[in-house]
C-alpha cells in the first residue's frame, strides 16, 4: 500500500488491537496511520496528524512503556531545531504536551539512565555538530541538560559532506551503560557515559571509521540474545559516504572505561551484487527473531516497478544479510524498497511487516517478509 506523504522517518507501535505507523514528514506534519490486513493485502488508513512538531519533523522517538512520543524538528530553513512531546492516546491521536528550541539540526534521539528512576533524552545534531541532553519529568514534560559542540580542525576527504562534524544517530548499548553516535562529519562513532546523578554526557575514546566514508547509522547484535559486559557482542554500522557495512567485535572495557572495537567484517552493502554509483544507504536494523540485519539503500534506483498505464516506477532497495555467530555477514537478498530513496524503515514485532519510508517519492511501502528465511516480498 502506498500513501501520498513527504515522509523521513517513523516508528510502528501497535496499540491496542491494530498496528498504528507514527510518521514524521519533512512537509511539518506528524501523523498516525493504522494498517490494517485482509486477504493478504494491506491498507493504511490515516486516522491523525499535527503540525505541533513542525516546520520539519525528522525523527520520532517513541517511550512505548509510558505512552510518549518525542519528536525532532530538524529545522532545515532555521537558525535553530526544536524538540516537542506527545502522549500517545488509545486511539492513536497524540496530545501535545511541550516544544522548546534546540541547535539546529536534530536527527535522532534516544532515552537513556535509570529506568525507575530519572532518565533523559540524548538528540544528534547533524547541522548543530552537536549532542545534546534533555531530562525527562515525566508525563512529556522536559529540561535542558547539556549541550556539546564538536569542531573539526579541516574538512574530511568529502569536502561537500564533510565541512564540519556531522552527528546522525545516538545509540545506546546492550547493558544500558553507554550513549553511541555516528559523525558523519568527523568519520568517528562517539561514546559517551553519563554521571548516573546529573546524567551529563562524558566522551571517551571513540571508534575511528576510514576516512571518508560518513558513518550513519549503526546496530548492536548479541548472537545468544543475552546482553552484559562479558557476553558475545557486535557493532554493526553502516557509512552513508563509502557505501559500507561493518562489522565490529566489542569489548567491554574495565571500571566503565569504553567500549574496544576489533573489526571482524565489512562489505558493500549490496553484498556479493555490483554497487552502482551514488548509493547512500540509510537505516540499519537487527530483525525481531535476532538473525538477520536489514539495510536501506538510497538513490541507486536498481528496481522498476509496474506503475499505472503500463509505466515503470523506479525503485530503491533493502539488502537483507544473515548475521553469523562470528561477526561476519552473508548476504541474502536484495529487494526493492517500493519507492525512491528510503530514508527509514521499520520491522513489526513479528518480524512479518517491514514498512518502508521513501521520502523522495513520497511514499510508504508495506511490504511482507518471510521469518523463517528472511526474504522480503512484494509491497502490500
Amino acid at each position: 500500500m502506498k500513501a501520498t506523504t513527504a515522509f523521513t522517518v517513523m516508528a510502528m507501535t501497535v496499540a491496542a488491537s491494530a498496528t498504528n505507523l507514527f510518521v514524521s514528514d519533512y512537509n511539518g506534519y506528524v501523523n498516525t496511520y493504522s494498517l490494517t490486513a485482509r486477504e493478504g493485502n494491506y491498507s493504511l488508513t490515516s486516522i491523525f496528524n499535527t503540525t505541533e512538531c513542525a516546520p520539519n519533523p525528522s525523527w520520532l522517538t517513541i517511550d512505548t512503556n509510558r505512552g510518549l512520543l518525542f519528536c525532532m524538528n530538524e529545522g532545515l530553513n532555521t537558525v535553530n531545531g526544536s524538540l516537542s512531546s506527545f502522549t500517545i492516546n488509545g486511539d492513536g491521536s497524540l496530545t501535545h504536551v511541550e516544544n522548546t528550541t534546540t541547535p539546529s539540526g536534530p536527527v535522532h534521539g534516544v532515552i537513556y539512565g535509570n529506568a525507575a528512576g530519572q532518565r533523559a533524552i540524548a538528540l544528534a545534531h547533524y547541522t548543530g555538530s552537536a549532542v545534546t541532553s534533555w531530562l525527562l519529568q515525566g508525563g512529556g514534560r522536559f529540561a535542558e541538560n547539556q549541550e556539546l559542540f564538536f569542531t573539526l580542525p579541516q574538512p574530511g576527504q568529502n569536502p561537500s559532506r564533510q565541512d564540519a562534524p556531522h552527528e546522525h544517530e545516538t545509540i545506546l548499548d546492550p547493558t544500558g551503560q553507554y550513549i553511541l553516535v555516528p559523525d558523519l562529519g568527523a568519520d568517528l562513532v562517539r561514546v559517551f557515559s553519563w554521571n548516573q546523578t546529573t546524567l551529563q554526557l562524558k566522551g571517551l575514546a571513540p571508534l575511528q571509521a576510514p576516512p571518508g566514508s560518513g558513518p550513519r547509522h549503526a546496530a548492536f547484535w548479541n548472537p545468544y540474545g543475552t546482553s552484559c559486559e562479558n557476553c558475545t557482542t557486535y557493532f554493526y554500522l553502516v557509512s552513508e559516504l563509502a557505501s559500507t557495512v561493518t562489522g565490529y567485535a566489542v569489548r567491554y572495557l574495565p571500571n566503565g572505561g569504553g567500549l574496544n572495537f576489533t573489526q571482524v567484517f565489512v562489505s558493500s552493502t549490496y553484498g556479493i551484487l555490483n554497487k552502482p554509483q551514488g548509493n547512500a544507504p540509510a537505516e540499519i536494523a537487527v530483525t525481531p527473531d535476532n538473525r538477520f540485519l536489514v539495510i536501506s539503500n538510497r538513490n541507486n534506483t536498481s528496481f522498476g516497478l509496474p506503475g499505472p498505464n503500463g509505466t515503470v516506477i523506479p525503485s530503491d532497495s533493502l539488502s537483507t544479510f544473515r548475521l553469523v555467530d562470528d561477526g561476519t555477514l552473508v548476504f541474502v537478498q536484495l529487494w526493492a524498497s517500493g519507492g525512491s530513496y528510503p530514508r527509514q524503515f521499520s520491522i513489526d514485532r513479528t518480524g512479518s511487516l517491514v514498512a518502508v519510508g521513501n521520502q523522495y517519492s513520497q511514499n510508504i511501502a508495506i511490504l511482507a517478509r518471510d521469518v523463517a528465511t528472511g526474504l522480503i516480498g512484494e509491497p502490500g
